[in-house]
């Protein structure tokens, strides 16, 4: 098999191909505020964390068909502010809610009955349902042809739920949080099973295979 050439492949057929490949993918539901002070809130599954130092997040914006800005791209223009949440078990079907095709100018929080708390360092509410919340500003904004965006945005601060992260060592409690990851199609997944591989030094490999323990043999679950 010689593979795929995407530039032979439908727009649709790429969608499809890159969403089954890429798996699983974090969730980023996001809310922002619309001219009239109206809270937005669409989910996105192209999203990720880009770096640390300065710590930065990227988001997929796509337009709608007609080649204008969805809410969220709309809002994020004006304003520059918005707020991701991570979406966790209980939060699933809310944000399910959210990608529901609401007219421009309803709330999808008000909708859906999504209960929200101020943020501190931007003017756009966060869910206080979320497990996390990350209050973040525009960075940078890459239009990509007339549909699609690549938004770079700074995290200013990050609300998490109480017992999720232990502030000694800043490690997040996985069993707890519970997130969900995003397939394709229709379909999402659990993060309940987890395992560990250390990463070794070139030494420490070396000493290993030469041992006969072996090298890249499967995992084994926790």
């Amino acid at each position: 098999m010689s593979g795929f050439l995407l530039r032979d492949l439908s727009p649709h057929d790429r969608y499809k191909l890159l969403c089954g490949v890429v798996v699983p993918r974090p969730i980023a539901l996001v809310t922002t505020l619309d001219a009239n002070g109206a809270v937005n809130a669409a989910p996105f599954s192209f999203f990720n964390v880009f770096s640390e130092d300065p710590p930065l997040v990227v988001l997929g914006l796509q337009h709608k068909a007609d080649r204008t800005p969805k809410d969220t791209t709309r809002n994020i223009h004006r304003d520059g502010e918005f707020v991701v949440h991570m979406v966790d078990e209980p939060l699933a079907l809310a944000m399910n809610d959210c990608a529901v095709d609401f007219p421009a100018g309803e709330s999808e929080v008000a909708a859906t009955g999504l209960a929200t708390v101020p943020s501190v360092n931007v003017s756009v509410p966060r869910l206080a349902a979320a497990p996390f919340a990350l209050e973040c500003k525009r960075s940078v904004a890459l239009a990509f042809g007339p549909g699609r965006e690549l938004l770079v945005g700074e995290v200013l601060r990050i609300h998490a739920r109480d017992g999720l992260v232990n502030e000694a060592n800043m490690y997040v409690d996985l069993a707890a949080y519970r997130p969900i990851g995003r397939l394709f199609a229709n379909l999402y997944t659990y993060q309940r099973e987890s395992f560990a591989m250390d990463r070794e030094s070139h030494a420490q490999w070396s000493a290993r295979v030469t041992a006969g323990n072996g090298a890249g043999e499967a995992p084994k679950e926790s």
